[in-house]
């Protein structure tokens, strides 16, 4: 244990300096910064323009959007503490519940510091197209008084209260990995390898996705093409992600159908029953990750705004459509309807919402719904098979499929035509002309990038963990259970 918390300093050390030598432009602003920096600019200008002697207004922060965004930060940590927690728990073993529970406790909190101690830089700070740099480690510079862009114009909240919402969403996503190969890897292999992948995936993809200059930037065409050219890979790229179906989803579970291909699959798998320990306490978590989606999809708008409400409409619309095909499909073909579909359903239309809810009308979250309950079960029984991998959980039929459907059908169903808002043009302030062909290219883009970055960056980190500690258990530990074996718990005494 002692060499393992060697290597993992080591391992923090080395991954906090090395993606800064990615970097493609100087150091400068972050999304917050600029945003600010940008809305003094013009309203400066305005002040000129009009002879005023008067100093231009400081910015300000709205006190509405903010409290609602840090109700939403609390809802997303919802979803992993206990929500993804019992989801998961109640799906393996009783021998394996306590082991879980602590992977995602655990891993939740390692993810947490790791984001203030540098992710939040990686990701949000003005660098190359593919990192960021590492002006904010610890939070550098963000005080009580630093404001963050949402996206209108003049519209501002704390960062520190960004910083604790994209956290949140950091964390679940790295806490969402470990249900591919539950009740056989190695606890401390787990946690190194999530300090690799937080670092070389995670930070990385939500700055080629989510990091811009900020509504602010746009005074004008010059301004905002100059803009445009320091948002991440993927946003320059034009790839919409409203809430993470790239991000989150489609990274997670990439991930997690790599590490169950290297890790192997359980002992007994296909011969033995694995069947769900507590189906109470799966749906008791899947009906907690609804409740905190809420705050996922929805605060994703960063405002208390009508596209936050959107957003909430089609998170709670699809959600119950995808349950209810689920439901049917697994009625017509197994001849009967099952809780476990009823939740796997449930995730399955609030993973394929994620990317397109504050971009499509009701119409286009309902035919997503309904689309991904039947896809995704076509996800964790075809393709399972067809892929041959032992991913305990479905993390990839569920998380990787249904994020690959909505991030695809986002494109589609955010035409102003079929009722999406379309993409907003902030130097026209209007809704620019909208090409679906162009748009589900640029969706493409999005999907392919992640899966190619976070296929290669888990195959590296998951060998490397592999050489230094090794990834699964012994044979007899895993026979007996890792609550035991790992923790020396039961989750229960009978």
């Amino acid at each position: 244990m002692k060499r393992f918390f060697a290597i993992l300093a080591l391992l923090g050390a080395v991954s906090i300096g090395a993606p800064a030598w990615a970097d493609e432009t100087p150091a400068g602003a972050s999304a917050t910064s600029t945003a600010v920096a940008t809305a003094q600019a013009a309203a400066a200008a305005s002040a000129s323009t009009e002879g005023s002697a008067a100093a231009a207004p400081a910015p300000t922060l709205s006190k509405a959007d903010n409290a609602w965004i840090m109700v939403c930060a609390a809802l997303v940590i919802l979803m992993s503490l206990p929500g993804l927690a019992l989801f998961y728990g109640g799906l393996v073993r009783t021998k394996n519940m306590l082991s879980v529970l602590m992977q995602v406790f655990v891993t939740f909190s390692l993810i947490s510091v790791l984001w203030v101690a540098y992710g939040y830089s990686l990701a949000f700070t003005e660098g190359g197209s593919f990192f960021g740099v590492l002006d904010k480690v610890f939070l550098k510079g963000v005080t009580v008084d630093s404001l963050g862009a949402t996206f209108s114009k003049g519209v501002l909240i704390s960062e520190l209260t960004f910083v604790i919402f994209q956290g949140a969403f950091a964390a679940i996503t790295c806490c969402l990995i470990v249900g591919a190969f539950a009740e056989r890897a190695k606890f401390a292999a787990i946690l190194l390898f999530m300090v690799i992948w937080f670092t070389l995936s995670y930070a990385p993809m939500a700055h080629m996705v989510w990091y811009w200059a900020g509504p602010d930037a746009y005074l004008d065409a010059a301004a905002g093409e100059a803009a445009g050219k320091t948002a991440g890979f993927l946003f320059q790229k034009g790839a919409l992600d409203f809430a993470g179906g790239t991000v989150v989803h489609i990274n997670a579970a990439v991930a997690g159908l790599v590490g169950a291909f290297m890790i192997g699959k359980r002992i007994g798998y296909g011969r033995e029953s694995m069947a769900p320990h507590s189906l109470t306490f799966t749906m008791i978590g899947a009906s907690l990750l609804w409740f905190g989606w809420f705050g996922f999809n929805a605060g994703s708008a960063l405002e208390a705004s009508g596209g936050s409400a959107l957003a909430m409409v089609n998170t709670w619309v699809a959600t119950a459509c995808a349950t209810l095909s689920w439901m049917l499909a697994e009625w017509i073909l197994k001849g009967k309807p099952s809780m476990l579909g009823a939740a796997s359903g449930a995730v399955a239309g609030l993973v394929a919402i994620t990317p397109a809810a504050g971009f499509v009308g009701v119409m286009g979250a309902i035919a997503i719904g309904l689309l991904a309950g039947v896809i995704c079960l076509w996800g964790v029984n075809g393709l399972k098979h067809l892929l041959g991998a032992d991913d305990s959980l479905d993390v990839f039929g569920v998380h990787g499929v249904g994020g690959m459907l909505g991030a695809i059908l986002t494109g589609v169903f955010a035409a102003p035509s079929l009722g999406g808002t379309g993409v907003y043009d902030y130097v026209t302030n209007a809704v620019g002309e909208y090409d679906m062909g162009a748009q589900v290219i640029s969706q493409l883009w999005g999907v392919g990038t992640v899966i190619v970055w976070s296929g290669v960056v888990s195959l590296v980190a998951f060998k490397l963990v592999d050489m230094l500690i090794g990834l699964r258990v012994p044979e007899d530990e895993e026979r007996e259970g890792l609550d035991i074996t790992s923790h020396g718990e039961s989750a229960y005494h009978y």
